[in-house]
């Protein structure tokens, strides 16, 4: 497998990743005792930190494609072996 393939792959695994835990760590400011401004919604993040949904997303996204690479070079899972459709009967 090429690097940039590697790279592409860890992109949309970090992409995935970050997007999944969004809601993981967030409280509301209903949740977290402290005062709305008029206008806000109420499920509005009072503690969004990127910096550490990034990072959970790097590490997540490095073990993913670290897995997704070795699969593909031992061949563990292959597309016959989740291929659920029946198949037709042969002549």
């Amino acid at each position: 497998m090429q690097i940039t393939s590697i790279a592409a792959i860890y992109f949309l695994f970090w992409v995935m990743s970050a997007f999944l835990m969004l809601p993981f760590g967030v409280r509301t400011a209903e949740e977290a005792g402290e005062a709305t401004i008029p206008g806000q919604a109420d499920s509005a993040p009072v503690n969004f930190r990127p910096g550490r949904l990034a990072l959970r997303a790097t590490i997540s996204a490095a073990v993913l494609t670290a897995l997704f690479a070795a699969n593909y070079a031992y061949g563990w899972v292959t597309a016959a072996d989740i291929d659920i459709l029946p198949k037709p009967p042969q002549p």
